[in-house]
């Protein structure tokens, strides 16, 4: 991954805006939560992910031939042969 800078301004209320360009490098939209790690002078900021990125796709194969044969099969059949 490229290396990014940007700056932000801490308001009175401790809060900043994550720059875009950070932004879409996290993968993160409003509403995600990010978590700050410290160790030293150095800190470093990742999306907190409850759910796998790939949790979504859970199931979407469910069913189908776990088999090159039954795979074979399978496809015969959607094909109509």
């Amino acid at each position: 991954m490229p290396k990014v800078r940007k700056e932000a301004r801490i308001t009175s209320k401790g809060q900043i805006t994550v720059p875009l360009p950070i932004r879409q490098m996290l993968g993160v939209r409003p509403g995600d939560r990010l978590v700050f790690e410290a160790e030293g002078n150095e800190v470093s900021v990742r999306p907190l992910r409850t759910v796998s990125s790939f949790e979504k796709y859970r199931g979407a194969l469910a069913g189908l031939p776990r088999t090159r044969r039954q795979m074979l099969q399978y496809i015969r059949e959607l094909r109509g042969r």
